[in-house]
Parts: structure tokens; sequence; C-alpha cells
């Protein structure tokens, strides 16, 4: 068998063995083995915000975490969970078309759970990233939600946003991953300064820090946005040019190559894999090696003409990668 014949993983935990083991035993209406998980995690907080973002995926569709909080509600981790469970519902029930009073009334319910996590634990960061989370609800400034969704940025070339709220998450976990990708989403939900944010951001990203990639998550949404207004943008017209290139190399040299393996985002790494082939860098044997078997759908589902092609997709651009590179040799 070859190795693009051999099967594809996508399951949410990628290669975190211990998170899959929570996933599954929350599937089953049960807490235990996410209660180990968080406090084996302990204060990493980068570990924590990515673990608890998971965790709250699954948990959003069980009431394993009411039991959890029903049975220890003085519990820093099931606080922290519980906010994170209801961010995540609430952010599902705006995706279904949750709107109106209907959406702020959740919203004033989601800021009091996160409000009781953080007072619990004050350095934790992950409530703060839910506030993050909860302001790309709020998208029209004429009906705020919040005044602290609307701030003004230091920098006059940015967008007003939730800037005190990303603060707050910088000063408990400064560049924390999520919180950088959640002010994303709200300047793409508000359809304004999102690539501005993200190019803003890679440039003063220090080396090493996974926020070099974040540029290219904005033009993957861009050509996404493109394609479903019109079917005629062409993929090869839209990702040859010079700024994606450069931001695609900068996520390579920058991020890549400095990064610690055992911190590597498995959906970075398929973004830059993608954009190192969609632009033409090339340089992605390396990125595709540490991917192996573990990829995620996105982006590639959101650039291919038909989304069921997109593990195809991604075998295509793995095989060119290292085509490239044998052929070099």
């Amino acid at each position: 068998m070859t190795r693009d014949d051999t099967p594809l993983i996508t399951h949410l935990a990628g290669r975190d063995e211990e998170l899959r083991l929570a996933l599954e035993d929350l599937g089953l209406d049960r807490y235990l083995a996410a209660k180990r998980l968080l406090r084996a995690t302990g204060t990493d907080w980068g570990l924590r915000t990515s673990r608890s973002q998971v965790l709250a995926v699954v948990a959003a569709n069980s009431r394993a975490i009411e039991s959890w909080c029903s049975e220890e509600p003085e519990d820093v981790d099931a606080r922290m969970m519980w906010a994170r469970v209801l961010t995540q519902r609430l952010l599902n029930a705006h995706r279904r078309g949750l709107s109106g009073q209907d959406l702020v009334n959740g919203v004033h319910t989601v800021w009091a759970a996160c409000r009781a996590a953080a007072e619990r634990w004050p350095e934790d960061p992950v409530p703060y990233v839910c506030y993050l989370a909860l302001a790309q609800t709020d998208i029209d400034q004429r009906f705020p939600h919040s005044p602290v969704h609307w701030a003004t940025p230091a920098d006059a070339m940015l967008p007003p946003g939730p800037w005190r709220l990303l603060n707050w998450v910088n000063q408990r976990d400064p560049g924390s991953r999520e919180a950088y990708h959640r002010m994303l989403q709200v300047f793409q939900a508000r359809a304004r300064g999102a690539l501005d944010f993200a190019q803003w951001v890679a440039s003063v990203a220090p080396e090493g820090s996974a926020l070099k990639v974040l540029p290219l998550y904005a033009y993957v949404e861009s050509y996404r946005l493109l394609r479903q207004r019109s079917q005629s943008v062409g993929v090869i017209a839209y990702w040859a040019t010079e700024d994606k290139a450069h931001y695609a190399r900068q996520a390579l040299y920058g991020w890549f190559a400095h990064a610690d393996p055992r911190s590597l985002s498995l959906l970075d790494l398929n973004y830059l894999a993608h954009g190192l082939t969609a632009t033409g860098v090339g340089q992605a044997t390396a990125v595709f090696e540490e991917i192996g078997n573990h990829v995620t759908p996105a982006p590639w589902i959101h650039v291919t003409p038909n989304p069921q092609w997109w593990q195809d997709d991604f075998r295509s651009a793995r095989r060119r990668a290292l085509t490239a590179t044998s052929g070099r040799r």
C-alpha cells in the first residue's frame, strides 16, 4: 500500500491520545476523564486552552459538565468547562439563526458563567478567551451587546473591536493562539478588517509563534467567500500573488522552522501545507511529514470545488510536495 492509500485520520483530538479518551468519555455523558486531563494539564495555559476548546465541542452535546458542576460546584476546572460549554452552545445557536434580544440574553447568561469561572481562578486565561468568542456574535455597532466589544485600538489603522478583552487574555497568556483566532473571527463576522488584523499580528508575533500562520486563515476565508459568491474564481489567479506567498514563507520560516514539535497545531500545519502548495512557494515536504495522516478538513474543504473532494485534494498536494523533493535528490 502506498502512502497516499493509507487512511486519513480526522479525529478532533488529533495526536493527543489523552484528549481522545476524554472525548470518548464525554460522549458517554461521563466527565472523570476530562477532569483528570485538566488536572494533569495544570498551568500550561496554551494546552489548557486548546484542550478545553476541543472538550467543549463534544461536551456541548452532552450533560456531563452539568453533572460535574452539580457534584463539585467549587471545582475551578468544572466552572471553567461550564463557561466553555455555554459559550459553545451559544455559538452553535447563533450559527443556526439565534439573533436579536434572545441572542443578547444568551450572551449575558454566558458572561455570568465566564465571570464565575474567572473569579474562582483569576490567572486562568480561558474564561477571557470565552468572552472573546462571544464577541463574534456582536456584529452591528448600532446595537452593540457591550461597549467593550467595540473598543478603539491603539493603532488607528486597525478596526474597533474587543481589544480590551484581548489585553486581558494577554495579561494571563501572552500571544494566546485561540485569543487571536477569536479576534480574527470577530472581524470576519463583521466583514471588516480581518486581513489587516491578521497581517499586523503576523508582523509583530515573535519568531516561533503560531500567530505567524494567521494571515493564511484570513486568505482561505476570503477565498471561500469569493467562491460562495461566484463560481468563476480561479484557483491560480487568487493564490499566485506575492502577498500570499510572502505570508506562506513567513509562516514556514518564522514559525514552523523554530517551533517546538510538541506544540504544533495540526490545524496550523494543514493551513501552512495548503498555503505553501497553493502559492507555489513549495518547501512543504517537512510540513506534510509532520502532519502524517492526521489531517484536518480545514482548509482543504474550504478551497475545493466540491467539498467531497477535499481528501483527494490533500493527497494530491502532498504527492506533489513529496515528488518535488524526490526530484531534487
